[in-house]
């Protein structure tokens, strides 16, 4: 399992989803000088939500080792829902008035590039078996004959 890159990439992804689970997202300072700070699950419940999805489909792409198709298709699921939570986080950053956004908010992109990179090491790794297979298949025919 640790063999491969793809685990790598995949293992530095689901780091990266639960330090963003517990890490702060701003800091709003009100007008007696008090800073309230706000935590990303916390912050909205849909936050939450996609932290919770973006945690479980990291991780079963992670423990998915023995199929490689799964792992691709959960790898690139949870970039997709990664991008998804940059540009909702991009969108909050350019509405918002008074927030400090913490340096955390480009943990979804540095995750969706992670997760890219798995799913790419698994493509490659998919075609590298199909081909092993193709030859194996060559030659058992060529002993027939």
């Amino acid at each position: 399992m640790w063999q491969r890159i793809q685990t790598l990439y995949l293992a530095i992804s689901l780091g990266l989803v639960l330090a963003l689970c517990f890490g702060t997202a701003y800091h709003v300072a009100d007008p007696d000088g008090m800073v309230r700070v706000s935590y990303w699950q916390l912050q909205k419940p849909y936050f939450g939500i996609l932290l919770g999805i973006l945690t479980g489909l990291v991780t079963l792409a992670l423990f998915s080792f023995k199929s490689l198709i799964l792992e691709m298709r959960l790898a690139t699921l949870g970039a997709i829902v990664a991008l998804g939570m940059q540009l909702w986080l991009a969108w909050m950053y350019f509405t918002w008035e008074g927030p400090v956004f913490s340096w955390t908010v480009i943990f979804p992109l540095a995750i969706a590039v992670f997760n890219l990179l798995g799913a790419r090491s698994c493509f490659q790794d998919q075609l590298m078996v199909e081909s092993a297979m193709r030859i194996r298949e060559k030659r058992r025919r060529s002993k027939k004959k």
